[in-house]
């Protein structure tokens, strides 16, 4: 045999018809794709899996930008679907995905990859690293797709959903998990020219927002906001992570507000930085608001939204944790260091962080979409939060290293100030009380799981 053969076999308890569609459905590809791929999709020629549909990627492969081009070769509704690499970095590369029902309700995928490595026999030692890697990405999507599959899709009724900040570390993957549990999806973007018919102009800070054009919705998903972490927070910075937050918030709410037909349901981005520093306190949705610029950020953020739920829109805010994806935001900050062996525990370490895996994330937030009863300020975080220094030392034993330094507060003022007081010091050890009580399953309780999961270990 002159090419090398990886093979993943699954058994999924749905039926195979609708295994087969949902790999035809818009999102899947995104939604399959691991966080901790260097890989991303940037255009396609024809809709679904069907012959001759072409999809080009962008691929960073150590560090070096290329093109990864592929087609679909093969097309048997309900059996089989075939894509072939036809530019990028494989000599070969043929993918087939094969279905096979097992009875009426249930379903045998396999999928099949034929590969060569390019530079002939130069290229036999890397094999078996391309194997291991192999691994990580199938266990990755089986496991994705089996759970979605059998706990999501065709589970709660089909909605229009608006989302506004769909670019970010959350929206990115949120958007492909909504798609491809049935629902349809519209981003607000900032672009003016070339917009796609997924997309909706608007212009928060001049009032630029037209919802009449793509309505009526059934649900807005606000998750606007620069990120709080980068660079230090002077005056002008401060401002800026305010009016990020309140200015597009409002706008939402007043153009909502003079809808005819309004959504049911507003969810509205917040974060436990709501409670300040809580010691080991543990903190439901009830408790106070604290003493910190994160705190009143937020005080704001959520003030912000209340105008939706008096014209009579359920509205939700969402007081999010650190979400753990390799693909942005903390994780994706501490993943390298604690590789390389090189982990930090942050001053005495007794702070408690409160986590979330962004698979319970955006299956949180889906959860919240269904459930009317849900309202009000909800925690988005796992129902396990552990100290600084055990999360450091799980997240160091996953790539197997162990912790031998310590960044002392002297320091992390030093560097970061009043930024790293109110996200790197700052104890918040968070209940989901809303999530637990209307019956939300969480898929990673452990943040040993959650970290494993994500960072495909």
């Amino acid at each position: 045999m002159s090419y090398n053969v990886y093979i993943k076999t699954s058994k999924i308890n749905a039926p195979v018809e609708t295994v087969f569609s949902w790999h035809a459905g818009k999102g899947a590809i995104s939604r399959l794709t691991p966080p901790w791929a260097p890989l991303k999709m940037i255009s396609r020629k024809g809709d679904g899996i069907q012959k001759g549909v072409k999809v080009t990627f962008r691929l960073n492969l150590f560090k070096i930008p290329m093109a990864w081009e592929a087609e679909h070769i093969d097309y048997q509704e309900n059996k089989v679907f075939k894509d072939r690499q036809t530019k990028g970095p494989f000599s070969k590369w043929e993918h087939t995905h094969s279905f096979t029902g097992d009875g009426k309700e249930n379903s045998i995928m396999e999928d099949k990859v034929e590969f060569k490595l390019p530079f002939g026999f130069l290229s036999r030692p890397f094999y078996g690293f391309a194997k291991k890697e192999f691994k990580r990405m199938f266990d990755y999507r089986h496991r994705v797709l089996k759970y979605d599959l059998e706990h999501h899709v065709d589970k709660t009724k089909k909605k229009k959903i608006l989302i506004s900040g769909a670019s970010g570390t959350i929206g990115s993957a949120l958007v492909p998990f909504l798609r491809t549990c049935g629902h349809e999806v519209i981003r607000l973007v900032r672009k003016k020219e070339n917009l796609l018919d997924d997309e909706i102009f608007w212009d928060p800070y001049n009032g630029v927002l037209d919802l009449e054009k793509a309505g009526p919705f059934d649900a807005v998903i606000n998750l606007n906001g620069i990120d709080i972490s980068r660079g230090r927070w002077t005056k002008s910075q401060k401002k800026k992570i305010i009016d990020s937050r309140i200015i597009p918030t409002r706008l939402l709410v007043k153009k909502m507000a003079d809808l005819d037909s309004k959504p049911d349901v507003f969810i509205s981005s917040s974060a436990i930085g709501f409670y300040g520093e809580g010691k080991n306190k543990i903190l439901s949705e009830t408790a106070d608001m604290g003493d910190s610029f994160i705190s009143k950020v937020c005080k704001q953020w959520e003030d912000a939204s209340m105008n939706a739920q008096k014209v009579g829109i359920r509205t939700i805010q969402l007081r999010i944790g650190v979400v753990l994806t390799p693909a942005g935001g903390a994780l994706k900050r501490m993943e390298l260091p604690f590789k390389t062996g090189c982990g930090v525990k942050l001053s005495h370490g007794r702070q408690y962080m409160s986590w979330i895996s962004m698979d319970d994330a955006v299956s949180g937030i889906l959860h919240i979409l269904s459930d009317h009863k849900i309202q009000g300020p909800v925690n988005l975080t796992a129902p396990n939060p552990v100290t600084n220094k055990k999360f450091s030392k799980i997240l160091a034993s996953v790539f197997s290293k162990k912790v031998f330094f310590v960044i002392p507060k002297f320091v992390v003022l030093a560097l970061w100030g009043k930024l790293g007081k109110e996200t790197l010091l700052t104890s918040a050890r968070v209940r989901p009380g809303k999530l637990l009580d209307s019956g939300f399953s969480f898929q990673h309780e452990t943040l040993l799981s959650a970290l494993k999961d994500m960072l495909g270990r």
